[in-house]
């Protein structure tokens, strides 16, 4: 039997204020081995600038610790940033990792990005991981749930005693992830939190966005029976149609993420930027009137 404190990960998580995201390196003390989980790609939209002060901020306490960069994970393709990963493998070589429905995210967004030749096959990452496979960081046992609901490919890395869940669950003051993506359902995010809170209830909780309602400090960590007991959206919907009517209401009121037509086309290639064109430039390139979600659609 494994001693508890050999399974227990050190967590150090990064807030990245332009887009309330937090990245995460989790390490076994004892192999001095770590994950990476979900590192951002500083991206400001209004000039076109990118830089990697968020992710040499991770290399540079990867150095200051000695680790050694054992995974590069995705949780999913996010909305509202772009992806380090590919950065961070270039520097790292380490191998990069998503849950293996991302196949199905890229063949919803191939059509929407007008992508026809587009690979929707995952081959942008180095591993896929399907659902309840197992793997290690160092010595500690780590394994995927299948969480979807904010999207199709959503997963949760629990490592050791600590569940990475990004857009599911949000601090307990915070509530839940939104579920009106192309390809989410409230329905299977309320499922996916029911395997979530189902897990024992001193399991740490990691989430992968703080919005920091009343302007409080950043925060990221709760625990399972936290979250049972005090999260604001499970406490008011005791079932999963009362879930799904609070959640798809709160939807209906929410814009767009400002980065979603920016991210999505880096994102599900992996965290590659798109090649340079005959000028020596990358574009970025999105459709006018793709998605629902206008701020002048409740006026």
């Amino acid at each position: 039997m494994k001693n508890e404190d050999s399974q227990k990960p050190v967590v150090k998580g990064f807030f990245d204020k332009r887009t309330f995201s937090i990245q995460y390196v989790v390490s076994d003390p004892a192999t001095k081995k770590c994950a990476v989980i979900d590192p951002v790609l500083d991206f400001d939209e209004k000039s076109g600038a990118t830089a990697t002060r968020s992710a040499d901020e991770i290399l540079a306490y990867i150095a200051a610790e000695g680790l050694n960069v054992e995974w590069i994970l995705d949780t999913h393709p996010h909305a509202d940033h772009l992806s380090a990963a590919r950065y961070l493998k270039s520097k790292t070589g380490a191998p990069t990792a998503i849950g293996d429905r991302i196949s199905e995210v890229q063949e919803l967004w191939k059509k929407i990005y007008n992508w026809p030749d587009f690979p929707a096959d995952g081959s942008q990452w180095d591993h896929l991981f399907a659902p309840g496979e197992r793997f290690k960081v160092g010595n500690i046992e780590a394994s995927v749930l299948l969480s979807p609901g904010h999207t199709l490919a959503s997963i949760t890395y629990v490592i050791g005693d600590a569940a990475f869940v990004h857009d599911t669950l949000f601090m307990p003051d915070s509530g839940t992830a939104r579920a009106d993506f192309p390809g989410g359902s409230a329905a299977k995010l309320w499922q996916s939190i029911q395997a979530i809170v189902a897990l024992p209830e001193s399991t740490r909780v990691f989430t992968g966005h703080d919005y920091q309602p009343g302007k409080r400090q950043p925060l990221w960590q709760s625990t399972v029976a936290e979250q049972k007991g005090t999260n604001k959206h499970l406490v008011k919907a005791k079932t999963e149609e009362h879930f799904v009517a609070l959640r798809e209401e709160r939807d209906r009121k929410l814009p767009m993420p400002k980065l979603i037509l920016h991210a999505l086309q880096v994102n599900i290639r992996g965290g590659r930027l798109p090649e340079p064109e005959s000028d020596g430039r990358r574009y970025l390139k999105f459709p006018l009137d793709a998605l629902a979600g206008a701020v002048w659609s409740e006026s």
